[in-house]
């Protein structure tokens, strides 16, 4: 997948701007930043799922489908959803249908994209891939309903769904953020494990800078609607170079205090949509920030990079 300029919003606010990045068949890419960084947007804006009254612009392509996915009809997309290119919502007792069980809706996932015609037999698919996602008994799981399942086995439903149809690319929005923390483990195993298997590209997203370390390859820090630094995840998450990254890596140590010997935070929050300054939208909220920033930052680097006028050394 190759994502070049990507941008979201409505008719008077821009939600996400020039977004770009490349991701290779099989490789693991970690999207992260605090909630209301344009995250979940970006994710729905590849999927072609945004809400009514915003729109997308810019160019994502896919290997194997063809022209510029942002601009191609519904008709175009429904078949691209779910067969070249999936998603696992962060809650998915609202992304299932409640009044089916569960086990026909693994099986429709296929039957829609003709993947499997015979409805036995995709009944008999659909078993096989909950058994795939590691839930107990996965016969009787497929005759249950949603709310007859945990949070933990409906979010492993929603993978066998994703996978049912061996998709190019896996976008994981935020899928263990309601999980207790082994059953989140075994989460974050899972999805590694399924997409080293089956070679697919995953997209993961999430404020979770431990489950980055775990799942993901490379790194892509995104705030105020823009990537700010990226990079392999060793790199980014040990040396990193922008002063938002910094923050959230100081954040996240529960060991780590100030001079006053308080825990360690980002000042301020993250402002409202439209509510982000011009130039760098991390100035407001930035220890370092004088008034170069009021100009937007020029990226530094490749494909690992950041966007800042004042990075953090190496050494700090």
């Amino acid at each position: 997948m190759t994502v070049t300029g990507l941008s979201v919003g409505t008719d008077r606010l821009n939600l996400v701007s020039d977004v770009s990045f490349t991701l290779a068949p099989g490789e693991r890419v970690g999207l992260i930043g605090e909630s209301g960084s344009g995250k979940s947007l970006t994710a729905l804006a590849l999927m072609g799922l945004l809400p009514e009254g915003v729109h997308a612009g810019g160019t994502v392509r896919l290997a194997g489908v063809d022209g510029n996915l942002v601009t191609s009809s519904e008709r175009a997309l429904s078949t691209v959803r779910g067969e070249a290119m999936a998603m696992v919502f962060q809650e998915p007792m609202t992304a299932l249908n409640p009044v089916k069980r569960v086990g026909d809706q693994v099986a429709e996932a296929m039957t829609v994209h003709g993947r499997v015609r015979d409805r036995s037999a995709a009944r008999r698919a659909a078993v096989g891939l909950l058994d795939r996602v590691r839930l107990p008994d996965p016969a009787g799981t497929a005759r249950a309903y949603p709310h007859q399942l945990s949070g933990g086995q409906r979010q492993r439903v929603m993978l066998a769904m994703a996978l049912a149809n061996e998709p190019a690319v896996l976008l994981c929005d935020e899928p263990t953020t309601a999980l207790d923390v082994t059953v989140q483990a075994r989460m974050l195993e899972l999805v590694t494990s399924t997409v080293a298997e089956s070679g697919t590209a995953l997209v993961f997203i999430t404020h979770d800078l431990a489950v980055v370390a775990t799942v993901c390859e490379r790194a892509l820090v995104m705030y105020g609607g823009r990537i700010v630094e990226a990079g392999p995840v060793g790199e980014v998450l040990s040396r990193p170079r922008h002063p938002y990254t910094r923050g959230l890596l100081d954040a996240s140590d529960l060991t780590a205090t100030d001079e006053r010997g308080r825990l360690r935070t980002i000042a301020g929050s993250v402002p409202a949509a439209g509510g982000f300054p011009e130039g760098c939208v991390f100035r407001n909220r930035c220890p370092r920030a004088d008034i170069t920033c009021a100009a937007v930052p020029p990226w530094a680097g490749a494909d690992s990079g950041y966007a800042c006028w004042h990075p953090v050394e190496r050494d700090e």
